[in-house]
């Protein structure tokens, strides 16, 4: 019978990822044409990158050539993940003698002999207090691989169950809804008035006016504005927008999430609208809460980024882009509603959070932007 033998250092590095995936929260990356290196991420944790290599380093050339190459690949996931800076800790496990150990910037180096190495460095420490103690454990040999085994793949599993019930298809009852709300009140704009294009009807109807949010304090047009369009044209764009983008929101976060982005996306584009708009303009359109509800997916997709990173740089940015573009060279379009609706739908999915993913101090903070926003946009209405 043939027996299985593990030496220090394959205990070493199964102790590490046990200790970064089952108890801090990090992330294979899989990487092409990379050997004898184990790359994990968490874009929360006080490292965003942590690197194992277990390769033979042996002279300061090659030492500064895996340096090098570490760089470039961070500069990639930077892109994927839609990250301004990243940090890493590497892990040597095989140096030679006479490397000289260097950081690079925004990657610190911590050079691996023995278990001890790891205990005792101030560097992993101040970062990971607790590993020093984590790294201790009563199992050895084929015992210990067996339970961090079993316990990564139980992470992994989670990690998946949770994934497919984000990403399990739903009907979107509350964005059908919607869709037959905003068609109705057009319909009823023909009936009980003049057309979706007359000035008087859409007013009648609660088109937003400054005069009137200012003066006569109709607040409701704030929202009343966001169901009106002007034109089949208008109405059709916007419904078929919102059909594709609330579908998808209403999946991922839930009907109620989905109400809440969607009128505060809806509220924060009025808001910004009026503060811009001169008094003898009138607004409508749905377009600042399908604006929010892009942002949402943009918060959504940064959680999610390795499920959706094509679909946000190839489709929704792009998307987003073009439509501001098209506000800012048309007339007769508010891209100031567009504008404010997108920031508002990025902090109400803040607010909301996404499942399984954001925190509780993410959640506050979101509600304090919020706040002090609609705090500023309302004196600039009515104070200033």
């Amino acid at each position: 019978m043939n027996q299985i033998t593990f030496n220090d250092k394959d205990l070493l590095v199964m102790k590490l990822l046990h200790y970064f995936i089952t108890i801090k929260g990090y992330n294979p990356i899989i990487l092409r044409g990379v050997n004898n290196e184990i790359w994990l991420e968490n874009m929360e944790g006080p490292y965003n990158i942590i690197r194992i290599n277990t390769g033979y380093i042996h002279n300061n050339e090659q030492f500064d050539f895996d340096m090098f190459k570490t760089k470039r690949i961070m500069d990639k996931i930077k892109f994927k993940t839609f990250s301004f800076s990243l940090n890493a800790l590497s892990f040597f496990l095989d140096l030679g003698d006479n490397v000289d150990l260097k950081e690079g910037k925004n990657i610190d180096c911590i050079k691996v002999v023995n278990e001890e190495d790891v205990k005792n460095s101030n560097l992993v420490l101040e970062s990971f207090p607790d590993l020093k103690d984590k790294l201790n454990y009563s199992e050895e040999g084929v015992e210990l691989f067996s339970k961090i085994t079993e316990d990564i793949n139980r992470k992994n599993m989670k990690d998946m169950q949770e994934s497919e019930e984000v990403f399990k298809e739903k009907t979107p009852y509350i964005t059908y809804a919607l869709i037959i709300i905003n068609v109705l009140v057009f319909i009823s704009m023909y009936i009980f008035g003049h057309g979706s294009e007359d000035i008087r009807t859409l007013y009648s109807f609660g088109a937003l006016d400054k005069v009137s949010v200012v003066n006569y304090h109709e607040y409701y047009r704030l929202i009343t504005s966001a169901f009106l369009h002007k034109g089949f044209l208008h109405l059709i764009c916007n419904m078929y927008a919102l059909y594709i983008l609330g579908s998808e929101i209403e999946s991922y976060f839930g009907k109620l999430k989905y109400l809440f982005i969607y009128f505060i996306s809806a509220l924060v584009g009025s808001l910004v609208s009026l503060v811009f708009i001169s008094e003898n303009t009138i607004s409508a359109g749905a377009s600042g809460a399908i604006f929010g509800l892009m942002g949402a997916l943009l918060y959504f997709g940064y959680y999610y980024r390795a499920m959706l990173n094509n679909a946000i740089t190839k489709q929704i940015v792009p998307l987003i882009l073009l439509n501001l573009f098209i506000g800012f060279i048309s007339s007769d379009i508010n891209n100031f509603a567009h504008l404010g609706g997108l920031f508002g739908g990025l902090i109400a999915s803040m607010i909301v959070g996404v499942k399984y993913k954001s925190g509780k101090s993410e959640k506050t903070n979101g509600i304090i932007v919020l706040l002090l926003f609609i705090a500023f946009l309302i004196y600039m209405i009515f104070f200033r």
